[in-house]
C-alpha cells in the first residue's frame, strides 16, 4: 500500500509542478528537479533511492521506443555522420577526458573507477536535450542530431561501462570484441523484433491489439538483447526506427492514431517522472558525501571540474567534428551551409539526465570514493540541466538561429497536398465505375476544398475572413449546437449509450481537426515573410525568378463578374493579375489553362512564393 500511494503522489506531484511551470513559462525539467530536491529535505520524506534496474530497464526503454518511432529514418540517415560522431566519439572522447581530470582530483581514485565515472556522464539525456529543444523551436536539423545522439549515445556509454568495470579481469582483445557484439548483436536482434512485430502487424486490424503489442516491443527487445550480452538500448533503437518509418505500411490509420497517442502520454509522464526522481535523490546523496574523509574543498573541485569538463569537451568536439571530419552539405530546406552558430548551439545542448544518475549506482559498493563519485554525477546532471537548460533560449535569441518558420512548413504542406491530389485523380482516371449520383464530382469538390484550406493558410486579404476561417467559425459553432442535442437525447434514455458515444467520438474527431487547422493558420498570421524557398529542382521555377510585385493590385475578372477574391496571384509570364483557387471563379488557374504560363507569384504583403502549374511545385 505504501509503494502504491507514493506513485500516485509521485504521478499527482509530476502533474500538479508540471502545470505550475507552463502557467509560468518555466521549463518544466528545470521546476521538477528543484522541486524534487525541496521535497527531498521535507520532514517525514522517505529516501528514494533510483535503482539502477529501475531506470535501465522500466525507464529507458519506453522513452527511446516513444522518441525512436517518431524520429525520421530519413532525416536520421542524412545526419548519420554527425550522430555517429557525436553518440560514439564523443562518447568515448569524454569519458577519456573526464577519466584524466577525477584521477588528476583525486589520485586516490582507481583508473577502472575514474574510467567509469566517465562513462557516467558522457551521454547527453536522451529527453532533457530535445525537450528543450522542441520548446523553445530550434532548427530541425539540430533537433534531429541531437535526437538520433540521444537513441545511441546510452549504449556506448554503458558498453564503455562495462568495460571500465571489467579492466584488468579480461584481455583486451575481449574488450574489443565484448563492444562490436553489443553494437551488431543490438542492431540484429533489433531488426529481428521490427520483423516479427511487422509479420504480426499485416495480420491483423484491431487497433487495441495493435498499440498493445507496441507496448511489448520495447521491453521484449531490451531484454532480448541484454540476454545475449548485447546492447538493449540498439535493440529498442532500431526496432523503434524500423517499425515507426514502415508504420504507413503496417498499421491501419486508426491503429496509427492510436499508438501515437498513448505513446505521448507514456512519454510526457515518464519523462517528467524522470526529472522529479532526479530532485529526490539529493539529501540521502549529500549526508553520504558527508562521511567522505576528503576534505570539502577538494571535493567541490573535483565536482566543480567534472562539470566544467564535460561541457568544455563537448564544445570542443562538436567543432573538430564540424570542420575537420563532417564539413556539412547545404541543408534540404534552406540551400545553405550552417552557420557556425549552429554548432556552438548543438555543443550547448548537452544536457545530462537520469541515465547518467542510474549508470553511477553500477558502479561497486567496493571501490574507494563511492559517494564522491555519485555526487560527481549528480552535479553534472544538476548543473548541466540549469546552467545550459536556463541559457540556451537566450544563446539562441542572442546567435539569432531560426526555428522552423510556420510559413515554410504551410508553403512545403500546400505543395505536398497538391501533388498527392494530382497522383489520386491520376489513379481515379484509371478506374472503371457508373457514378450516376454525381459522386465523383463530390470527390473532387472535397479534395479541392482540402487543398484550398491548406493553401489559405499562407495568407489571404488583409482585414478579410478566409473562407477557411469562416468555415472554422461556423462549423465550431454547429458542432456545439450538435454536441448538445445529442446530449439530451441521452438524458432521455430512447437511444443506446453505444450509438450516442459513436456519434459524439465523430464529433469529437472533426472539431479536433478544425482546432488544429485554426490553430496553424494563427501561428502563421503571426510570422512574418517566407525567409526560405522549396522547389529549386524545377526548370520552369529557375526560368521565372522572383519578381518585385506591386501593391494595391485587384483582380479584373472578379470586378467582372461581380465576385470577390480570396488572395491574388501575378503571372510572371504576362504580369496578368487574377485570383487564387480559394476564390468563386479561380481565375489565376483559368488564366493558366487559357495560356499555359507556366509560374505565378503571390502578390499579397510578405509573400514571395511561386508556384510552378505544370510540376506542381513551390519556390
Amino acid at each position: 500500500m505504501e509503494i502504491a500511494f507514493f506513485l500516485v503522489a509521485l504521478v499527482v506531484g509530476v502533474l500538479a509542478v508540471t502545470a505550475l511551470a507552463d502557467r509560468a513559462d518555466l521549463p518544466p525539467p528545470l521546476v521538477l528537479i528543484a522541486a524534487g530536491v525541496a521535497v527531498s529535505y521535507a520532514p517525514g520524506m522517505p529516501e528514494v533511492h533510483l535503482e539502477p534496474e529501475v531506470v535501465l530497464l522500466g525507464l529507458l526503454p519506453p522513452l527511446l521506443y516513444a522518441t525512436a518511432i517518431q524520429t525520421s529514418l530519413v532525416d536520421f540517415n542524412a545526419n548519420r555522420r554527425s550522430i555517429l560522431l557525436l553518440s560514439i566519439g564523443l562518447v568515448v572522447f569524454t569519458t577519456v577526458g573526464i577519466a584524466l581530470l577525477v584521477h588528476e582530483c583525486i589520485p586516490d581514485v582507481s583508473w577502472p573507477a575514474a574510467f567509469a565515472i566517465g562513462a557516467v556522464v558522457a551521454p547527453p539525456d536522451a529527453v532533457a536535450a530535445t525537450a528543450i529543444a522542441r520548446r523553445i523551436g530550434l532548427p530541425r536539423r539540430i533537433v534531429t542530431i541531437l535526437e538520433g545522439e540521444s537513441l545511441l549515445n546510452d549504449a556506448t556509454a554503458l558498453v564503455a561501462l562495462r568495460t571500465a568495470l571489467l579492466a584488468g579481469s579480461i584481455a583486451a582483445w575481449r574488450v574489443g570484441l565484448n563492444f562490436v557484439w553489443a553494437a551488431a548483436g543490438g542492431a540484429l536482434i533489433g531488426f529481428a523484433i521490427f520483423l516479427v512485430v511487422a509479420w504480426v502487424r499485416r495480420r491483423i486490424n484491431d487497433p487495441l491489439l495493435d498499440t498493445a503489442i507496441s507496448f511489448v516491443v520495447p521491453f521484449a527487445a531490451y531484454i532480448l538483447a541484454e540476454e545475449a550480452h548485447a546492447s538493449g538500448v540498439i535493440a529498442v533503437v532500431v526496432a523503434g526506427l524500423l517499425l515507426g518509418h514502415k508504420a504507413p505500411i503496417l498499421q491501419t490509420a486508426q491503429s496509427r492514431i492510436a499508438e501515437r497517442i498513448n505513446w505521448r502520454s507514456i512519454a510526457f509522464l515518464l519523462e517528467n517522472t524522470v526529472f522529479l526522481l532526479i530532485g529526490l535523490q539529493a539529501s540521502w546523496l549529500f549526508a553520504d558525501v558527508g562521511k567522505s574523509d576528503l576534505s570539502v574543498g577538494r571535493i567541490v573541485l573535483v565536482c566543480t571540474a567534472s562539470l566544467v569538463g564535460v561541457i568544455a569537451l563537448r564544445m570542443v568536439w562538436v567543432f573538430i567534428a564540424r570542420y575537420a571530419l563532417v564539413r556539412p552539405g547545404p541543408d534540404p530546406v534552406t540551400r545553405r551551409r550552417p552557420p557556425w552558430q549552429y554548432t556552438f548551439i548543438l555543443g550547448w545542448a548537452g544536457m545530462r539526465g537520469v541515465v547518467t544518475l542510474a549508470a553511477a549506482f553500477i558502479i561497486p559498493q567496493d571501490f574507494d570514493h563511492r559517494e564522491i563519485l555519485l555526487l560527481i554525477a549528480f552535479t553534472v546532471v544538476a548543473g548541466t540541466l540549469f546552467i545550459q537548460g536556463l541559457t540556451l533560449p537566450w544563446l539562441a535569441r542572442r546567435l539569432e538561429v531560426p526555428p522552423p518558420d510556420p510559413m515554410d512548413d504551410a508553403l512545403a504542406r500546400a505543395t505536398l497536398l497538391q501533388q498527392a491530389s494530382k497522383a489520386g485523380f491520376q489513379a481515379l482516371e484509371q478506374l472503371e465505375y457508373d457514378d450516376p449520383h454525381g459522386v465523383i464530382d463530390l470527390i473532387r469538390q472535397r479534395s479541392d476544398q482540402r487543398n484550398f484550406a491548406a493553401w489559405e493558410r499562407l495568407g489571404t486579404t488583409a482585414d478579410q475572413e478566409s473562407p477557411s476561417d469562416l468555415y472554422s467559425r461556423v462549423r465550431i459553432a454547429m458542432i456545439g449546437a450538435e454536441r448538445r442535442r445529442v446530449l439530451e437525447i441521452r438524458k432521455s434514455g430512447t437511444v443506446a449509450s453505444e450509438v450516442i458515444a459513436e456519434v459524439l467520438a465523430s464529433l469529437d474527431v472533426e472539431e479536433s481537426m478544425i482546432d488544429i487547422a485554426t490553430q496553424e493558420r494563427e501561428q502563421i498570421k503571426r510570422d512574418s515573410a517566407l525567409r526560405f524557398h522549396l522547389g529549386d529542382e524545377c526548370d520552369d521555377l529557375l526560368a521565372y525568378p522572383v519578381a518585385d510585385v506591386p501593391r494595391g493590385e485587384f483582380c479584373q475578372g472578379c470586378l467582372d463578374d461581380g465576385t470577390q477574391w480570396v488572395a491574388l496571384r501575378r503571372c510572371l509570364e504576362c504580369g496578368n493579375v487574377a485570383c487564387c483557387d480559394s476564390s468563386p471563379l479561380q481565375h489565376a488557374t483559368a488564366h493558366f489553362h487559357d495560356t499555359t504560363h507556366p509560374v505565378m507569384q503571390s502578390v499579397e504583403p510578405d509573400e514571395d512564393w511561386r508556384w510552378c502549374y505544370v510540376h506542381h511545385l513551390t519556390a
